[in-house]
C-alpha cells in the first residue's frame, strides 16, 4: 500500500487480507508461530466466519471443503472442522 499510515491503522483495527488462487485455495496469515493455540484458533474462527459471510447467495454445494494450516514453507496439517465454533 502506498499509504503506510492507513495500512497500519487498518491492520491494527483487525482488517483481514486473504487471496485465492485459480484452484480455489485461500492463502491467509492467521498468526505467527510464537502465538499460543488460543490466539491462532480465535484468528482462524474469525477468518472462517468472515469467509462464510462473504459467500455468494448463488453458490451451491459445500463452500469450505477442507481446512489445512501450515507455516510459510512447511507441510500442511488438516484441521477437523467439527472442532471449530463457526
Amino acid at each position: 500500500s502506498p499509504d503506510v499510515a492507513t495500512a497500519v491503522t487498518n491492520a491494527k483495527s483487525g482488517q483481514v487480507r486473504y487471496r485465492t488462487d485459480k484452484g480455489g485455495i485461500i492463502h491467509c496469515t492467521i498468526g505467527k508461530s510464537s502465538f499460543d493455540i488460543s490466539q491462532l484458533r480465535e484468528n482462524l474462527e474469525f477468518l472462517l466466519a468472515d469467509l462464510k459471510k462473504a459467500k455468494p447467495a448463488s453458490s451451491k454445494g459445500v463452500y469450505l471443503k477442507k481446512i489445512s494450516l501450515s507455516t510459510t514453507m512447511g507441510a500442511g496439517v488438516a484441521v477437523d472442522q467439527s472442532s471449530l465454533d463457526i
